[in-house]
Parts: structure tokens; C-alpha cells; sequence
């Protein structure tokens, strides 16, 4: 209501206070969301239509007690979790500049 005041147009006052403060809740949760997505929509497809894929190779290498499978299927999806971790940490600051993570310590 104060930017109103001061005569700022609708979309800043939107972009300025509002969008920039309700998308850092949403990138925050968007690495484990994307993740667990990716590997439960996979396997599910996977299963439904009968396709061969990380997903559906996973579940028969857990299922049929391959360790070294499950070691490499864990690496990939945690080598893509870190890659969408950094993604949204990139994300941090291009939606709100304030945040600076150089000058935590």
C-alpha cells in the first residue's frame, strides 16, 4: 500500500515486492520437488508402457539386489540433484539481487 502511495506503477509494485519475496519460497523447494518428479514420473511411465529406462532399472536393480546398479543410479540422481541445487542457488540471486552469498561466513 506504501508503493501505491508513492505513485509506483502496479506491475513494480508486483515485481518489486511481491513476485521476488513468493518465488524465493519457490525456489527453495524446487530441487527435492524436481527430483523426486523425475524419478517417480519415470518409473511410473516406465512401468505403464512398458519402456526401458533409469527409472524402471533402478527398481529391478533394488528388486534383484545389484548394488553396483543402485550405487550408479544413486550417483545420477544425486549428481542432478546438486546440478538443480546449484541451478536454484543461480536462481537466488537473478530473482532478488539482495541476496549475496559471498558475504556469508
Amino acid at each position: 500500500m506504501t508503493a501505491r502511495a508513492k505513485g509506483l506503477s502496479e506491475g513494480r509494485v508486483l515485481y518489486g515486492h511481491v513476485f521476488r519475496n513468493a518465488m524465493l519460497i519457490v525456489i527453495a523447494g524446487f530441487p527435492a520437488v524436481f527430483i523426486s518428479v523425475f524419478f517417480g514420473g519415470s518409473l511410473l511411465i516406465e512401468m505403464i508402457f512398458s519402456l526401458d529406462g533409469l527409472g524402471q532399472l533402478f527398481y529391478r536393480s533394488a528388486v534383484e539386489r545389484d548394488y553396483p546398479v543402485i550405487f550408479g543410479t544413486l550417483y545420477f540422481f544425486g549428481l542432478m540433484g546438486l546440478l538443480v541445487g546449484i541451478l536454484s542457488d543461480l536462481m537466488y540471486v537473478w530473482v532478488d539481487p539482495r541476496i549475496d552469498f559471498e558475504k556469508r561466513g
